[in-house]
């Protein structure tokens, strides 16, 4: 499985600031004209993503180590002592990982808002009415 399909915890975070679900991003990314920032974030995330499956796969570990059916005679604490090592790099790792792309997202600059209705400048600007603009007509239709 590619890392743009392995889900990652900052999924929802991408796509609500790049605006696509994670799938599109990755289309979008291998366009030329796309935002570097874009390949940065897509960057972080898939090293994200490894290192959050590494977190899950030395937990499952641990716990199937750990499970209440397991005889005390089959615990071993240096295997222990190397699963909570393993663990506490993947966290770090992972850690590291939230960090960058965090700090990645918070540096980019907003996002342009696309205006509902045409720019002013394109819209033909109308003169001033006169003051007394309307007032001829108040008197007619009586």
């Amino acid at each position: 499985m590619t890392t743009s399909r392995k889900p990652s915890s900052q999924d929802a975070v991408l796509e609500q600031v790049f605006g696509a679900p994670v799938e599109e991003l990755y289309a979008r990314a291998v366009r030329p004209d796309t935002s570097p920032a874009l390949v940065r974030a897509l960057e972080l995330r898939a090293f994200l993503a490894i290192a959050e499956e590494q977190v899950v796969h030395v937990r499952e570990r641990i716990h199937v180590a750990m499970a209440p059916g397991v005889g005390f005679d089959r615990l071993d604490v240096d295997v222990l002592r190397f699963e909570a090592q393993w663990l506490e790099a993947a966290l770090t790792g992972r850690a590291g990982y939230v960090t960058a792309l965090s700090r990645l997202l918070a540096a980019m600059p907003p996002p342009v808002a696309r205006p509902a209705t045409a720019p002013a400048a394109v819209r033909p600007a109308l003169p001033p009415a006169p003051p007394t603009a309307g007032t001829a007509m108040v008197g007619r239709g009586r």
